[in-house]
């Protein structure tokens, strides 16, 4: 694909081929009508709407990296800034060389000025402290949700009488895997805490679970 090295180009390409996929799964595409908001668009998945601010990415061999920062003219030159989670709730990213989009929480990588994705695991055999694109895949992610808050429907439509601990602990379940978890402790400790049941594999195996407290 042929892209100026246009900044605003770039993200433009990167806003749209999020829309259209977006759009391509069936998920709502909304578009803020105001200038200079933090999130270039409003993605509806599972029942939740979720504020994205969209990057465009470059990929080198088996890494996809893409800068999450913004940055503004000052009197003393440019100032640079983080997004929060008062700002937004997820980055959006395309990268063009794969034709690929991904969607990633901002809680887990608040704080971060460049993310880089992995397509395969390094050659030492590292994986703390890792993201691996595959999980994050823009698909991948709206299918999770759509099995999340089915999970907590179906929960959630039990009298509670009938509610056991097996039956609590099916609401609003999340998987994910070992290394991923570890990685991302906080977040998932703070998606527990929100009632979410984080269900962690090892090797493909159910290993352990975060409930919430009841």
């Amino acid at each position: 694909m042929f892209v100026t090295e246009n900044p605003n180009h770039k993200g433009n390409v990167a806003e749209l081929a999020i829309a259209k996929e977006a759009a391509e799964l069936g998920l709502s595409v909304l578009k803020p009508l105001t200038e200079h908001e933090r999130y270039d668009l409003v993605l509806g998945v599972a029942g939740r709407l979720l504020r994205v601010q969209c990057k465009w990415a470059n990929c080198k061999g088996d890494v996809i990296s893409a800068h999450l920062s913004r940055s503004r003219r000052g009197p003393q030159g440019y100032i640079r800034r983080n997004y929060s989670s008062d700002e937004i709730d997820a980055f959006g990213i395309y990268c063009g060389d794969l034709d690929r989009c991904f969607l990633i929480p901002v809680e887990e990588i608040a704080g971060q000025w460049t993310l880089r994705l992995r397509l395969a695991p390094p050659r030492n055999g590292q994986r703390a402290a890792l993201h691996f694109a595959s999980d994050y895949d823009l698909g991948a992610v709206a299918q999770q949700e759509e099995r999340r808050r089915g999970t907590a429907e179906v929960g959630g439509s039990n009298p509670p009488s009938s509610t056991d601990v097996t039956a609590f602990s099916e609401a609003a379940l999340e998987e994910v895997g070992a290394h991923k978890f570890r990685n991302h402790f906080g977040y998932y400790m703070e998606q527990a805490a929100a009632g979410t049941n984080v269900l962690i594999r090892r090797h493909g195996k159910p290993y352990v679970r975060l409930l919430p407290v009841a």
